[in-house]
């Protein structure tokens, strides 16, 4: 146990170094949005919710957007990264094999999903993204890269947890509206 202790504190302090200002803050709502979904998530689930984003706070070694002609490109080769970073954060901190590998097919998967786990993660982060990312994101970009950005995270939502995106409040108006347009707009571009 004190071998975890030791990664998460790794991992909360590299992110607290982060020039992204809300990803200290993603990074403990993510765990805090696993715990809800699933109380009795496992050490595995618990270090790729914290991790799974650090990439962005390593200088030198972060993805860039700019380097990718479609965004799900750039964001698999961000959760590569971040694998890669976990990695070695977890074999310094004395992890077995066994906990390691979990951790980084979680993080590999975290962007898109594919079998309980990983979709369980997906969904921690997509709702951090929203109730903690969402306003300053819409800060730095704006109306037309918010909305398209929340589309790709709306989308990516299980239809459990999709509703949840409405109870959401922000002091922005103009934000409550972008979020509420994207929730109408999902709903009717689903098939029936």
């Amino acid at each position: 146990m004190k071998n975890i202790d030791r990664v998460k504190q790794s991992i909360e302090a590299i992110i607290s170094l982060s020039g992204v200002p809300e990803d200290p803050v993603h990074s403990k709502n993510t765990l805090q949005w696993v715990l809800q979904l699933d109380p009795h998530a496992d050490q595995a689930m618990q270090i790729a919710a914290l991790g799974h984003d650090i990439e962005r706070a390593v200088e030198g070694r972060k993805v860039r957007r700019g380097d990718f002609e479609y965004y799900d490109q750039f964001k698999a080769a961000h959760s590569r990264n971040s694998v890669k970073i976990l990695g070695e954060i977890m074999s310094e901190c004395g992890l077995d094999d066994p906990l390691i590998e979990q951790v980084a097919e979680l993080v590999l998967r975290h962007e898109v999903g594919g079998d309980e786990r990983s979709d369980l993660l997906k969904d921690a982060d997509s709702l951090s993204y929203f109730e903690v990312n969402l306003p300053h994101y819409f800060t730095r970009q704006g109306w037309e890269e918010t909305k398209r950005r929340c589309m790709w995270g709306y989308r990516r939502l299980s239809e459990k947890v999709r509703p949840w995106i409405a109870e959401f409040t922000f002091e922005n108006k103009d934000l409550t509206a972008l979020v509420r347009e994207v929730i109408e707009e999902g709903r009717s571009r689903r098939p029936r």
